[in-house]
């Protein structure tokens, strides 16, 4: 039987090879143990049927068994799943998902996810942990630069992130409000044949958005900063004019303004402020695709030092697996036609 043990003072675990291509792992600390098991085993069972792996728990031991491929698959996922416990990142589902991807695993293999501070946001709710390398080097942008672009695929945690970022600030009063766009296209931001007062009419647009701002932090303290003015939720239409000061500006889905609207978004900068542009080239709805501004912007402002520009693409999708591969197969399908 081959061993590989690790320190048992750090709370790590040790991991054997048995018979049969079996995997043993042997988790120390109990507290971890029980975030990587799951409730009723529910974490393993995600990763047995993932992996296509028979996964049995006793003691605090976690035995693998099945090919010798799917036990590595399986046994790489545990090892990521312990590595964002000991970082205290609260194991849910996208993390068993980022589990099985392969540039994530082969960070751990290199001894390189160990979070760095400037890596991690806290909010009352979790705390947000990137999953991949292209969202290090967002989430550290999202901390150091002004302006900050990202472009890529859904499922790649860009409005996700760019919120937790805006609400760690303002609870930590480092700006006095999140401001949250987004331009609402299907009414060709002319809302006045929705029913409803104006937050009826731009709500349904900006779902996603509130979305975001629930899973961090409780709906009535959300409710209370929305109604003081310290979280703002608008459409794209109402930011011309307006100078933002001391504010964490977001404009999600990017990808459906034009250019001169992106321009006059960003041109909103103001004293101790920080905006960000997301979007998906893949998903333009407006009429004439071309009238996008966003691959323009990207274009015109990537020389420009203080603006940090992120590119996305389908390895750094965290949700189901299924999101991943829809993402690929459309982007084969572009550069077939291409």
């Amino acid at each position: 039987m081959k061993s590989n043990k690790q320190n048992k003072n750090d709370n790590a675990f040790s991991i054997s090879h048995g018979e049969n291509n079996s995997i043993n792992i042997n988790i120390f600390n109990n507290k971890t143990l029980m975030e990587v098991v799951g409730s009723l085993d529910s974490n393993l069972k995600k990763i047995e049927k993932i992996s296509k792996t028979e996964i049995y728990f006793r003691g605090n031991t976690i035995t693998i068994k099945g090919n010798k491929n799917a036990n590595e698959k399986a046994k790489d996922s545990i090892e990521y799943l312990i590595d964002c416990s000991r970082s205290g990142k609260k194991i849910d589902e996208t993390d068993i998902i980022a589990s099985f991807n392969k540039d994530m695993i082969q960070d751990i293999k290199n001894q390189t996810t160990v979070q760095s501070l400037e890596e991690v946001i806290k909010t009352p709710k979790k705390s947000v942990i990137p999953r991949t390398k292209k969202q290090k080097e967002y989430v550290r942008s999202l901390k150091k630069n002004q302006i900050i672009m990202s472009l890529g695929p859904a499922g790649t945690g860009k409005t996700f992130l760019a919120v937790a970022a805006g609400l760690s600030m303002l609870l930590e009063n480092k700006v006095e409000r999140i401001i949250l766009s987004r331009p609402a296209v299907e009414a060709g931001e002319r809302l006045g044949f929705l029913p409803g007062d104006m937050k009826d009419k731009i709500d349904p647009y900006l779902r996603p958005l509130y979305d975001s701002l629930y899973d961090l932090l409780d709906y009535d303290k959300i409710q209370r900063k929305i109604e003081s003015g310290e979280i703002e939720i608008a459409p794209l239409a109402f930011m011309r004019g307006r100078t933002l000061k001391n504010s964490f500006a977001i404009l999600d889905e990017a990808q459906n303004a034009t250019q001169t609207q992106i321009k006059m978004f960003l041109t909103r900068i103001g004293e101790n402020s920080r905006l960000v542009v997301n979007g998906d080239p893949s998903q333009i709805d407006l009429p004439n695709k071309n009238q996008s501004g966003l691959i323009e912007a990207q274009k015109i402002l990537k020389k420009v030092k203080e603006i940090s520009i992120v590119n996305f693409n389908h390895k750094d999708v965290v949700r189901h697996p299924l999101v991943t591969k829809i993402v690929e197969a459309y982007q084969k399908n572009s550069n077939d036609k291409g």
